[in-house]
């Protein structure tokens, strides 16, 4: 995949990109780390999707092969807001189709810093 689109949509090459993170840098910012995990998704990398996923929220499993399988076809960040030293917020639209359906997940994603690394907390669906 070298030379590759990120899919988060920055415009760099993914190695430049979310690639790194994906690789064990960790992400510099709440909304770093919303790019890099929309990435993961798009490519299925679900061991980097529980591990940057907090402890206290993070499910067992996320059965990404399962299908039907979302066809992811963009993201948009409306807003990142950090908002204490260690916790932020990512506002974010990702477009995907399903089933033939396009569809559009519209969330306002909490994160927290431990130990020197930015997590996934949860999010709450928009309309």
């Amino acid at each position: 995949m070298s030379g590759a689109a990120c899919p988060c949509g920055s415009g760099r090459v993914l190695e430049a990109c979310c690639g790194r993170f994906h690789a064990g840098t960790p992400a510099p910012d709440a909304e770093a780390l919303m790019r890099s995990r929309y990435s993961a998704y798009v490519l299925g990398l679900e061991d980097y999707l529980l591990a940057t996923w907090h402890p206290a929220t993070r499910p067992a499993a996320l059965e990404l092969d399962a299908t039907p399988r979302p066809q992811w076809l963009g993201l948009a960040v409306k807003s990142h807001a950090p908002l204490v030293a260690r916790q932020a917020t990512v506002e974010f639209v990702a477009r995907y189709k399903l089933n033939g359906r396009a569809l559009r997940l519209h969330e306002t994603s909490r994160f927290e810093h431990v130990d020197g690394r930015w997590l996934y907390v949860g999010g709450e669906i928009r309309e």
